[in-house]
């Protein structure tokens, strides 16, 4: 780990459960190192596991509806120019966009564990003023077992959290597989449904 990262770290630990929450909100660096982090510090005794499960849902959920909020009110000219800000890049947009406008709402959740495409799939949703409601149901849906695995690998890895990426790959990999066949069950529904109205 380089010394940034561990002196944002060590300034997130000394916020417990807040700092989980901000740590993924701002996210500054990856998720996947804040919650191995966060897993760390309950094996330490710092933290308890559930608490940390809610602080990690809610932050994850809030840095997306940034996102969200930002394409809602600033739309696609907004992001374009203050996007390169928060690592949100121009290509990012136009998938994340196609991908919405081909898969629907649905892709929302399925989304969030492929990478590129994560984190920017929260534009076109705003900018497409999609129910807010509908928006945070799918996103917590998909943070939160994004937040246990990578509590859970962290946790059990210890003092040796810093190798998180490795090692979460086993358990991560099925999750992705299982996001992907929800959404494309989803995807046929939908179509089934539209050519039988």
């Amino acid at each position: 780990m380089t010394e940034f990262i561990n002196n944002i770290l060590e300034f997130l630990s000394h916020l417990g459960y807040f700092g989980i929450a901000l740590g993924l909100m701002i996210e500054i660096i990856p998720s996947e190192i804040v919650l191995g982090y966060g897993g760390y510090m309950i094996s330490q005794g710092h933290l308890n596991f559930v608490g940390a499960v809610i602080a990690g849902t809610i932050g994850g959920t809030i840095a997306q509806l940034f996102l969200y909020w930002a394409g809602y009110y600033g739309g696609r000219p907004f992001l374009e120019k203050y996007g390169k800000y928060v690592l949100i890049k121009k290509s990012h947009i136009d998938l994340a966009e196609q991908w919405f406008n081909k898969y629907g709402a649905g892709v929302i959740f399925s989304a969030r564990f492929i990478p590129v495409v994560r984190h920017a799939i929260s534009i076109p949703a705003g900018i497409a003023k999609m129910s807010a409601k509908k928006f945070i149901l799918y996103t917590v849906a998909a943070v939160l077992p994004w937040t246990i695995i990578f509590l859970y690998v962290g946790m059990v890895l210890g003092s040796n959290w810093g190798e998180i990426k490795d090692k979460a790959h086993p358990y991560v990999l099925p999750t992705i597989i299982a996001a992907v066949v929800l959404g494309a069950i989803y995807f046929i529904i939908k179509k089934t449904k539209k050519t039988t109205d």
